[in-house]
């Protein structure tokens, strides 16, 4: 597959949104249609969207899952979505809407034998998300912190079968001043899972960090305010990292 530059759409209220940091009074709004939105980072060129729902997130209800599904209808290629996500009825909620993959965050880091138990269920269509502040694992859309390292926890769940991550380094998260390379390289190394970092993205030149970063190589990384404000142009940088892959062979 490569190294895959991921487009994230994050809902709130029905629309695209960007917190900064994780704030919900830090709010800056993007559009009104996320389905639009959604076709033209596919036209771009991406392999998958990530989607997130910010009002899910804080509550644990579905509020935009309707949203959801009209995207994952009129899109080719797959979808992950997180925001949430908390039981075994959500999961299958998320999958039933069209969504490829689910992301355990929240859940996760306040049970982890229930997330044991649902990444024996759902394999692969369960992702596990790690959002971290100071090497904490937040939850609950980022407003308490656990007593859970970033590093502890995926491990836990890797032993239970979790084998991808989405990792967030809340500090970095919106800022576009480049992603936590050391924290994100070290989870990938210290706990063998496949890592998709995600937060802190400002510039192509900080995709192209992630991307040529080896032992382990990380899956991808997850781009946000970067596409919107028009720093990054996600056609050219997939573009990019799909010549330098065939260029290697």
């Amino acid at each position: 597959m490569g190294f895959e530059v991921i487009p994230a759409i994050d809902l709130r209220g029905g629309r695209c949104v960007r917190l900064t940091q994780g704030d919900y009074e830090r709010e800056t709004i993007y559009g009104d249609d996320p389905v639009r939105m959604a076709l033209k980072w596919q036209a771009a060129g991406a392999s998958r969207l990530h989607v997130v729902d910010l009002d899910a997130a804080r509550s644990g209800s579905a509020e935009n899952l309707p949203v959801v599904a009209a995207i994952c209808e009129a899109l080719t290629i797959p979808v992950q979505m997180g925001g949430g996500v908390r039981d075994a009825d959500a999961v299958r909620r998320t999958l039933d809407a069209g969504v490829g993959r689910a992301i355990l965050g929240t859940a996760a880091a306040r049970n982890p034998d229930l997330a044991a138990t649902l990444f024996k269920e759902f394999g692969d269509r369960l992702i596990l998300g790690v959002d971290a502040r100071d090497g904490r694992v937040a939850v609950a859309g980022w407003r308490e912190t656990t007593e859970w390292t970033a590093v502890d926890l995926v491990r836990r769940l890797a032993d239970s079968g979790a084998r991808r991550v989405i990792y967030t380094d809340i500090a970095t998260d919106g800022m576009g001043t480049g992603p936590s390379l050391e924290s994100t390289h070290r989870l990938a190394t210290e706990t063998g899972v496949s890592v998709i970092a995600s937060g802190g993205i400002g510039s192509e030149e900080h995709i192209r960090s992630l991307a040529v970063l080896t032992n382990p190589v990380l899956e991808g990384v997850i781009v946000g305010r970067a596409l919107y404000t028009g720093a990054v142009d996600l056609a050219a940088v997939i573009g990019e990292l799909r010549g330098a892959a065939e260029a290697e062979g």
